[in-house]
């Protein structure tokens, strides 16, 4: 039986039906942007989901034409006014990151449309990723002028390598689901009209297994990896973040990354 004291949280739907839960982005018109409020909201949902002690698996999806395109790009160029340090503003998806990466259930991401900055670091963040064939990936931080933060950085090269990320966050050039997935980024590619059925099946069939031995693997992995790519240091990228918020030259490149995206 669904659990039925879900939270209301900004931009964001959450259920659980049987052993399976959904984390949806829900902010479809503005293509999914992961603002503080939402980072903060995937926070609590990701304890929320680990009081549901029937749910064994967690699918993150975004609702609309694509997954998300990452942070709102005009944050970077404007000041924030919501009471926040920017340490904390900078700090936020970090946080989400650990949380998403910290639950017990198994997560799978649901990939389609765009996939962009902050939205890989999420998809990077669940244990398993299901991507359309037409997804397009790119991670334009260094465009805007600003280091790729929320532990991005070993979160990716645990997923595909040093050298693949060095190639995609310094250049920022776009990627399609197949590549994707030949780096090791997603799992199961599938074509669009098959996306639902083939995330269904695979949350499904994880929800089967004994959830001791779906911890213990996930957790096991996790630690291995965490030695592995140092994630723990990553406390620290919301200090580079800042400190290139602050710089003239790298808020110029936002500007024009911003003009560029708004040009015809």
């Amino acid at each position: 039986m669904a659990t039925t004291d879900v939270p209301e949280l900004p931009h964001l739907a959450l259920s659980v039906d049987g052993r399976i839960g959904r984390l949806v982005l829900d902010r479809p018109q503005k293509l999914n942007p992961l603002g503080t409020d939402v980072l903060e909201g995937i926070v609590r949902a990701a304890r929320w989901f680990d009081d549901q002690p029937e749910v064994r698996v967690v699918v993150v999806a975004g609702a609309g034409r694509c997954f998300s395109a990452g942070a709102d790009v005009a944050a970077f160029v404007g000041a924030a006014d919501d009471g926040r340090s920017p340490h904390d503003r900078a700090d936020a998806g970090r946080r989400m990151a650990d949380a998403v990466e910290a639950m017990r259930a198994v997560t799978v991401a649901r990939l389609h449309g765009h996939c962009i900055g902050g939205g890989v670091v999420l998809a990077s963040a669940c244990d398993l990723r299901v991507a359309a064939a037409d997804t397009s990936f790119s991670v334009p931080e260094v465009d805007l002028g600003i280091p790729l933060a929320w532990g991005g950085i070993p979160r990716l090269i645990r997923e595909i390598g040093a050298p693949a990320t060095r190639d995609l966050v310094m250049t920022c050039r776009r990627f399609d689901a197949a590549e994707a997935q030949r780096l090791g980024l997603v799992q199961r590619v599938v074509e669009p009209d098959a996306l639902d059925a083939a995330v269904d099946d695979l949350a499904t069939e994880l929800a089967a297994r004994a959830p001791a031995a779906l911890l213990a693997t996930k957790r096991g992995v996790d630690a291995v990896t965490a030695q592995m790519v140092g994630r723990d240091r990553t406390w620290a990228d919301a200090d580079g973040l800042v400190r290139a918020l602050h710089d003239p030259e790298s808020r110029q490149a936002a500007a024009d990354y911003v003009t560029r995206l708004r040009s015809p």
